[in-house]
């Protein structure tokens, strides 16, 4: 029995298979068989839904909603809903516009061809809740260096849940897991993260930023910034009034304190014992009404801001009054360097005219021991040079 049984259940499979392959291929090469396209559209958008057939046997197309409520029969509206309008109707095509969507639109579609019998096709629309623009938390006044700050940004009305990054100026952030809650009566849901820091000076005035992704979103779409505040001692730097503090003349030190807040206590003293009678301190600065040699030394400013305090230093070298600018130095190089290369070019010039006028003078000698190259002994020499001499007179004489 359990044997004809079992073959039973598989006759019957094997018809249904044998029945419904034929009629599956049958559809798929239905000329008149409606085809349709899911979409996916975010809230407040425009979605367009088209319904084609292959042929045509002037049977009229129809567009139902969810509720299987007819919207468009042919070019007939059907429902009166202003945000449904027509978009296309020909013979073989329906296409319809719905505006402004809803996330109670969201659902599955039908279009239909009244044929015999009549064929349907369905198309799911897909409705994205946008999510808003994200809100930071929980930095609400300065904090000292060192110290930890945590930031929460929020998000709702995302529909698949949005994703939620950090960033520090450009640097992309870890922050915590992702805390994800659904809205009561509402499919959409709300989402949260959280970032901890631990801030320095450096942090002050950093711009720390929470970016929404979503498939409704373009990238950088929707974001908020906010800026840290951080409370951190100064960074104390002297700067003199004057490169070259000279004997006899009036100096001051001026103590720059960069930290936050701007410090307001300022103190002066010296290495190695104390301050000069003729340094007088006035807050930030340290004049001097005649320097001396003996003020020579080490000078430390001391500043505080309340979140804590700081020093810096500077060593004056007191010179003497004689003592030429860095300035003045520089112009005497320059004009030293200039008169260097006007010599140099005499002297290239003096070897050159000495040197023309030595070839030259040994022309001449040249000339004026002409003839006693042929003489056989010296004397013959000296005598043919003294004739070529007088005969040059004679011919001289001769002209006359």
């Amino acid at each position: 029995v359990r044997s004809r049984r079992v073959m039973h259940f598989v006759g019957l499979s094997d018809f249904l298979v044998i029945f419904f392959f034929p009629l599956s291929c049958y559809l798929e090469d239905d000329p008149l068989q409606p085809m349709t396209s899911d979409e996916t559209v975010p809230v407040g958008g425009t979605v367009t839904l088209t319904c084609r057939v292959a042929e045509s046997d002037n049977s009229s197309l129809q567009w139902s909603n969810t509720a299987q409520q007819t919207l468009y029969f042919g070019e007939k509206r059907a429902l009166r809903d202003n945000r449904i309008q027509l978009y296309r109707s020909t013979s073989t095509e329906l296409s319809i516009t719905i505006s402004e969507v809803q996330l109670s639109d969201e659902g599955e579609y039908t279009c239909s061809i009244f044929t015999m019998p009549v064929r349907t096709a369905r198309a799911t629309v897909t409705v994205l809740g946008v999510p808003g623009k994200p809100q930071i938390s929980g930095f609400e006044h300065a904090v000292k260096e060192g110290e930890k700050v945590t930031l929460t940004c929020t998000s709702t009305g995302s529909k698949p849940p949005a994703t939620l990054h950090w960033y520090k100026g450009d640097q992309l952030l870890k922050g915590g897991p992702q805390v994800v809650e659904t809205v009561d009566g509402n499919p959409t849901y709300n989402v949260s993260s959280e970032l901890t820091l631990e801030v320095s000076a450096s942090d002050d005035n950093t711009l720390i930023t929470c970016a929404v992704n979503h498939p409704s979103l373009s990238p950088g779409d929707k974001r908020s910034e906010q800026a840290l505040r951080v409370l951190y001692s100064p960074n104390v730097m002297i700067h003199p009034e004057s490169t070259l503090p000279r004997e006899g003349e009036k100096f001051s030190l001026r103590c720059v304190g960069n930290g936050n807040p701007e410090p307001t206590i300022y103190t002066w003293d010296k290495k190695d014992g104390g301050l000069p009678l003729q340094a007088k301190p006035d807050g930030a600065v340290l004049h001097f009404s005649m320097l001396n040699k003996s003020d020579n030394g080490v000078y430390v400013c001391h500043a505080d801001n309340g979140i804590g305090s700081s020093e810096g230093e500077y060593t004056l070298l007191v010179q003497d009054p004689t003592a030429m600018s860095t300035t003045s130095g520089v112009d005497h190089a320059v004009i030293g360097g200039v008169v260097a290369v006007i010599v140099f070019i005499l002297l290239c010039l003096l070897i050159v005219l000495g040197r023309y006028l030595i070839r030259h003078k040994g022309t001449y000698l040249t000339h004026e021991a002409k003839g006693s190259d042929d003489a056989p002994d010296a004397d013959t020499a000296i005598i043919n040079a003294e004739g070529g001499h007088s005969g040059a007179e004679d011919k001289k004489e001769y002209f006359i």
